[in-house]
């Protein structure tokens, strides 16, 4: 699955360790779901939306395209 994560990270100004406290998660999970080793569960995708305050389709994109 394909993620905007690292780029709204960035222009955030967050670390990894910074956005994972914030969405209750591991820095190891936050650089995992990064670079497409791990999907999120459906709760951690809505929490990291809201994070963001983005829809989760415009965080998330499946490698089909679909």
């Amino acid at each position: 699955m394909k993620n905007q994560l690292r780029v709204l990270r960035a222009e955030h100004n967050w670390s990894q360790a910074e956005l994972a406290q914030q969405a209750g998660v591991s820095r190891q999970t936050i650089n995992a779901i990064e670079n497409g080793k791990y999907d999120p569960s459906l709760p951690l995708a809505f929490k990291l939306a809201s994070v963001f305050d983005r829809s989760i389709e415009e965080l998330f994109e499946s490698n089909d395209g679909n």
